[in-house]
């Protein structure tokens, strides 16, 4: 199909080597540059967003300019993997696919309501290379991020962006940034053994988790869309030596920020203070505006919020169930939203010690312990802000982080109260919800626990105490806060065996359900979505390996 050769000219050719600054389609580079959006396109107190969306991408404007400007830049500009220093990002092209791509889901809600593009760009040749890797925004330079890490307890040294580019910054309509990211889309210097390409199992659990999880009110990265190829992706998937041939994929995801607590604990292991103080201010402003820069104190302030938020982020993980598997720091984000979803699980009943990811040997991340986990992540990140704190500061801090668990405490019983439709305070409230956590899985065996009917008298006897309350009122706040549909292991699996066969029903299906989880669905009940597992699903395993 051909296209005007001003929206041919917006788009640069990635080369095959993902190294060195691409080559634009044309060399008319001043109509390649999208027009700045004027300051005037943010809306002013009682004034309506614009709603027009673009229709091409040629007025779309994306940059990296606002990351790439304010640190140092990797010298090194080659593709290869090494120990990387003295920056926070290395300039590094993603690598094409050599065979036929496949665009097989898209999010219509997150490219017109926050990328302000019109849905019908996604038939379009460039939109595919774009989100597929093979071609870039002119003006915008992708970026893959320096980071370190604790995993499974350990300090793991450097990790960073291993199979990720960051691909541009967007600021919407509405005045809200945006980094896009491209995932599974190659080799950086970050990659260490791994091929830098993500599997279609994986990319398909991101994409409708990710979007699930928004739609349940939990903070998270989004997914745009999702790119299938032809390529021969080789895994062993349990780590047993059986090695199996997969098809890569790509994800093109959203979060407001991808700085995460290895950030900043990089940093601080290989004593670059400096740099670490520059990205803690840049953190700072951009995305916590309430706090001043010239404050003595913005640091503290800082590590309060986050140890707040964090304790926030998990109580809600908790109140659906949701274990994500690999709590290590460097998938713990300094914005507390959900990132990096690899082997996460939903429970199907409760139970403490459930452990969504097979690699996780020791249970160290069972759902259980994931305000644990939380506590040693914020305790890493404590000691990474230490060298720039003075004496009394550090103490300060070390008390703000002994509040977690009260913060947790309180987070997970007012959410497990409104799940509940309790209303008021009661000092029995917290006996009650541990009460029937213990209970099995769904309504129909409650009824049959030795157990249920004492619960049931005490549920009862604290309705009464909802002052000003009724049934109805109660079941109705209810329903907005229980879904009745999450993304269980099962019913994702399901959608993968049916996408390796190319055929990608399912995974749109699942799309559509999950962003109304509180609505009973016909097409949901149909597919028994509500339902126990099927027999199946009952040794379903997931690992770290993606």
């Amino acid at each position: 199909m051909w296209w005007p050769p001003l929206l041919a000219a917006c788009l640069a050719w990635a080369g095959e080597a993902g190294a060195g600054q691409p080559e634009p389609l044309c060399s008319s580079r001043g109509l390649c540059r999208a027009p700045a959006r004027p300051n005037a396109s943010v809306p002013q107190p009682g004034q309506c967003p614009p709603q027009r969306r673009e229709a091409d991408m040629c007025a779309w404007p994306l940059s990296s300019d606002s990351l790439r400007d304010p640190f140092p830049i990797d010298v090194i500009q080659e593709n290869f993997v090494r120990n990387v220093r003295n920056c926070i990002f290395s300039v590094v092209y993603p690598i094409p696919f050599k065979s036929r791509v496949r665009l097989v889901a898209v999010s219509k809600e997150v490219l017109e309501n926050i990328l302000d593009l019109d849905v019908s760009v996604t038939g379009t040749s460039d939109f595919l290379q774009f989100v597929s890797g093979r071609k870039m925004i002119f003006g915008s330079v992708p970026l893959a991020h320096r980071y370190g890490g604790h995993q499974f307890g350990s300090w793991a040294g450097q990790l960073g962006d291993g199979r990720a580019h960051l691909i541009g910054v967007y600021t919407s309509r509405n005045g809200e940034r945006w980094e896009l990211q491209l995932k599974g889309s190659g080799k950086t210097p970050y990659s260490r053994d791994g091929d830098g390409r993500a599997v279609l199992r994986s990319s398909v659990r991101e994409f409708l988790c990710s979007e699930a999880m928004h739609y349940l009110g939990i903070p998270t990265s989004r997914a745009a869309s999702l790119v299938v190829s032809d390529d021969d992706v080789w895994r062993d998937q349990f780590y047993n030596g059986n090695i199996k041939r997969e098809r890569g994929a790509i994800v093109l995801r959203l979060a407001k920020s991808w700085f995460r607590i290895g950030s900043l604990e990089i940093l601080a292991h290989s004593g670059e203070l400096d740099l670490q103080r520059k990205l803690l201010d840049f953190i700072i402003q951009e995305h916590f505006p309430s706090i001043a820069l010239n404050d003595s104190n913005k640091y503290l302030e800082f590590f309060s919020r986050v140890v707040s938020e964090t304790a926030n982020l998990i109580a809600l993980w908790m109140s659906v169930g949701f274990a994500h598997g690999v709590c290590n720091t460097d998938n713990f984000s300094l914005l507390s939203i959900t990132i990096d979803y690899g082997p996460f699980g939903f429970m199907e009943s409760y139970d403490p010690n459930f452990i969504p990811n097979t690699s996780d040997d020791e249970g160290r991340y069972k759902i259980g312990n994931q305000a644990n986990a939380g506590l040693f992540n914020l305790n890493k990140l404590l000691q990474a802000l230490k060298p720039l704190l003075d004496p009394r500061q550090k103490q300060l801090a070390s008390q703000i982080l002994e509040g977690y668990r009260e913060i947790y405490y309180i987070r997970f019983t007012e959410l497990f109260k409104t799940k509940l439709g309790l209303l008021g305070e009661n000092e029995d409230d917290s006996s009650l919800i541990a009460f029937l956590l213990k209970e099995f899985w769904a309504l129909q065996d409650l009824g049959k626990h030795e157990l249920f009917s004492e619960w049931v008298t005490m549920y009862l006897l604290r309705l009464n105490h909802n002052k000003g309350d009724c049934d109805s009122k109660r079941r109705k706040r209810m329903t907005t806060v229980n879904p009745r549909y999450i993304l269980r292991n099962w019913m994702a699996e399901s959608a993968v065996q049916k996408a390796n066969l190319n055929d990608f029903s399912e995974v749109h299906l699942l799309q559509q359900i999950l962003q109304h989880p509180f609505q009973r669905q016909q097409a949901a009940e149909k597919e028994g979505y509500s339902l126990r597992p099927p027999a199946w699903a009952k040794d379903l395993k997931v690992s770290c390996l993606s």
